[in-house]
C-alpha cells in the first residue's frame, strides 16, 4: 500500500494556549480550513467532518486534546486519511503550528502524483496562512476576540 506525509509549520502571532483555542473552534474552522471540508461538533472533544473533494464525499472524525494542544483525525472506517495539528509555545508570547497529514490507499495524494502533490502542500501551507490571519484578526480585537 503507498503512503505520502505531507506537512507543515508556521509561526503564529500568539501562544499556544490561544492559537490552540481558536485552531480548535468548531464554529470557526471553516475560516481555516480548505474550503471542501466542514466540520460540526457532535461531543465535547470530539467533531466529525465531511470532506467534498475531487467529487468524494469522506467522512472522518476528529478528537481534540486541549492540554496537549493538539487535534487529531481521520478517515471514519478506513485508514485512508489521517491527521494531527500540534500547537508549541515559542518565545516571546508566539507559537508555532505543525499540521501533519497522511494518505494511504487509491487517492492521489497517496500515489505521489505531482499535481495530487503539489496540490495538498499548496493547501497545507493557505491554511496555516488563513489560521495565522484568524489568530492575528481575533487576538486584535478589544478582548481577545
Amino acid at each position: 500500500m503507498r503512503a505520502m506525509e505531507y506537512e507543515a509549520s508556521r509561526t503564529m502571532p500568539a501562544d499556544s494556549r490561544v492559537v490552540f483555542d481558536i485552531a480548535a473552534d468548531t464554529q470557526t474552522m471553516h475560516r481555516w480550513l480548505p474550503g471542501e471540508i466542514d466540520v460540526h461538533e457532535t461531543a465535547p472533544g470530539v467533531a466529525e467532518a465531511a470532506d467534498r473533494a475531487h467529487g468524494v464525499e469522506r467522512e472522518g472524525v476528529m478528537h481534540s486534546s486541549p492540554e496537549r494542544h493538539r487535534l487529531e483525525w481521520g478517515s471514519r472506517g478506513t485508514p485512508d486519511y489521517a491527521g494531527w495539528l500540534q500547537v508549541t509555545d515559542h518565545d516571546g508570547g508566539t507559537s508555532e503550528v505543525v499540521v501533519h497529514l497522511s494518505f494511504l490507499g487509491d487517492q492521489p495524494e497517496a500515489k505521489g502524483a505531482s499535481q495530487a502533490e503539489e496540490h495538498a502542500e499548496h493547501e497545507l501551507r493557505r491554511s496555516l496562512d488563513r489560521l495565522a490571519d484568524e489568530v492575528a484578526r481575533r487576538t486584535s480585537q478589544p478582548g481577545g476576540g
